[in-house]
């Protein structure tokens, strides 16, 4: 089945230094998805399982173009029990620092074709469970992790990146149609929920910090109002928040060991947060009443 394009309806959100010169294309029906950027380029397509990956160079800047055919689905959505959501938690797929045991950090690199397998697995995972708003880090592979994982839901809807969050209210209501604010999902990218800040290395308690100080912000706000909350980001971001919503000890979060690829989900319920903990696949995830 050809895609329909609303390439114009959606237009383009252009980062601030981030996803420029990339784009992300999702074809609604046997599902392909390619996502490029300067040097890099990976192609899925589920009819075949099919995985194109290729070297990544050192640019890090990039622009995310949409095209995908509108969901037909558009007034099936439920109504999600009063006061709860969802928050599902995804440390990025495997990158190609990972791959060599180095700490990546700030630095910009890609997935790897693990990474990209992984990226789709944890999709698969997820994929019943209903996603309204999406935060990412700044950072490549925790955005391709999400576009990724987002190609396998069953919503279809399209993810838009809104860069500047402090404009992203405005950007938001002011850009899209009521109709296609339906068919598409804001990403949402916050340096704050990168592993470490810019220009100096960084302790687990000042990303905690940070990462802690962003979550009570911009995204508890989110599901207070029933949101449902999906952020990709990284091994030390999403430590931190999850010591914040287990209340755990800094010695405890030490040990924490999250895995690339694995989501992780939270119910959000009369302002308290219970681990699910991670979603083994659809037939799994079906069962979780959350509309």
């Amino acid at each position: 089945m050809a895609a329909t394009v609303f390439h114009q309806a959606l237009g383009t959100l252009q980062s601030l230094g981030y996803f420029n010169n990339s784009s992300f294309q999702q074809e609604h029906g046997n599902t392909s998805l390619r996502l490029m950027s300067k040097g890099f380029r990976v192609d899925y397509r589920s009819k075949n399982r099919s995985f194109i990956v290729s070297q990544a160079s050192t640019s890090q800047t990039s622009t995310v173009s949409p095209v995908s055919s509108p969901s037909k689905n558009t007034t099936t959505d439920s109504r999600k029990k009063s006061n709860e959501a969802a928050l599902i938690l995804i440390r990025h797929g495997e990158s190609l620092w990972n791959e060599k045991n180095l700490f990546t950090g700030c630095v910009d690199v890609p997935l790897t074709r693990k990474g990209v397998e992984e990226a789709i697995e944890a999709g698969k995972r997820i994929s019943n469970i209903p996603v309204d708003v999406i935060y990412t880090s700044a950072l490549i592979r925790a955005q391709m992790t999400a576009m990724l994982a987002m190609a396998q839901h069953r919503r279809k809807k399209v993810p838009i990146v809104v860069h500047n969050e402090s404009e992203q209210a405005k950007s938001w209501s002011g850009i899209f149609s009521e109709e296609t604010k339906k068919q598409s999902i804001p990403v949402i990218t916050a340096w704050q929920l990168n592993e470490r800040m810019y220009g100096g290395t960084t302790s687990l308690e000042m990303c905690a910090e940070r990462a802690v100080a962003y979550f009570k912000e911009h995204i508890e706000p989110q599901l207070l109002s029933g949101k449902n909350v999906m952020i990709a980001a990284h091994g030390n971001s999403l430590r931190s928040i999850i010591m914040y919503l287990d209340k755990l000890t800094s010695q405890e979060v030490i040990s924490l060991e999250l895995s690339t690829g694995i989501p992780m989900l939270y119910i959000f319920k009369e302002g308290k947060f219970m681990r699910r903990g991670s979603p083994v696949g659809p037939t799994e995830s079906r069962g979780l009443c959350l509309h």
